[in-house]
């Protein structure tokens, strides 16, 4: 449960310390681990609650996960990578105001090493 209460400190944080061009559209997921235990059955936050949050923030995806298990790991991965490609081509999140620079090397197809 406290892991959950400090999420907005958490995502605020980040934005702060991102401080990406567009706050709104910034690719955030939400994993909600260790379903393996019991089942499930110990968690204490509901699904709805979660949801809810999540709908709060611009609607945040969300999964439940297993990193023990294997369990919806892959499928949480691929969503939030597909979410920065599509936000990509709109805007480059990871290298605003940084020149792309080629080598005369890279140019060429070789190595410089």
């Amino acid at each position: 449960m406290r892991s959950f209460d400090t999420l907005d400190n958490w995502h605020e944080e980040f934005l702060k310390q991102a401080n990406p061009a567009n706050p709104r559209t910034f690719p955030f997921i939400l994993l909600g681990n260790k379903i393996d235990i019991d089942g499930g059955n110990s968690r204490v936050v509901s699904e709805k609650k979660v949801k809810e949050w999540c709908a709060s923030k611009g609607n945040i995806p969300y999964f439940e996960t297993s990193a023990k298990e294997d369990y919806n790991v892959d499928p949480a991965f691929s969503s939030i990578a597909k979410t920065a490609l599509v936000i990509e081509n709109d805007q480059d999140i990871y290298f605003q105001g940084i020149t792309e620079a080629v080598s005369e090397t890279e140019q060429r197809g070789g190595c410089a090493c």
